[in-house]
């Protein structure tokens, strides 16, 4: 049995912010979809909680000879990513790896990865630019404790999470 009769897993393009219909359109025509997305800590991002974790990409379990253009001519859909012209599916653990840290609505849960003593920079707020270092992990308001080195003398302060620079894990 070749790749193209059976069903595999592709990657999908979708117009800029459309990927919600995309999905949906795709959905009503009997396929298997995953759109992946972000939850973020209430105070980090200022355009909403939930973002795409890839944005304007979905993943499509489709069989190629059949759904393509069923895929194609989806309200929302821009294109489905190929490499030299040939759709390329995607590898199936990709998607298992990603599903399962997601919840059923396909929204990972993101965390910040910092640890106490940990050097940070703060960006954002009065102490803009400041470096300090963290003394308590972050707390059920999404605030942290910094210890920074002002007047000559060292201050703990309380930030909202959304002053840290961080990187984020899932």
């Amino acid at each position: 049995m070749s790749y193209l009769e059976t069903q595999q897993w592709y990657v999908v393009y979708s117009k800029p912010r459309r990927e919600e219909s995309a999905e949906l359109y795709l959905r009503l025509k009997g396929l298997e979809v995953f759109f992946p997305r972000l939850c973020l800590p209430e105070s980090v991002s200022k355009q909403g909680r939930i973002v795409p974790l890839f944005s304007n990409y979905l993943f499509v379990r489709m069989n190629i000879s059949k759904d393509y253009y069923c895929v194609l001519w989806s309200p929302g859909v821009k294109r489905i990513v190929s490499f030299n012209g040939n759709p390329s599916p995607l590898d199936e653990q990709v998607v298992l790896f990603l599903r399962e840290r997601a919840n059923s609505d396909g929204i990972i849960m993101a965390r910040a990865s910092l640890k106490v003593r940990q050097q940070i920079k703060i960006s954002g707020g009065p102490l803009d630019g400041l470096v300090g270092i963290i003394q308590e992990p972050l707390n059920g308001k999404e605030r942290i404790k910094v210890l920074l080195q002002l007047l000559n003398r060292q201050v703990t302060v309380e930030l909202p999470l959304q002053f840290v620079k961080s990187e984020w894990t899932v």
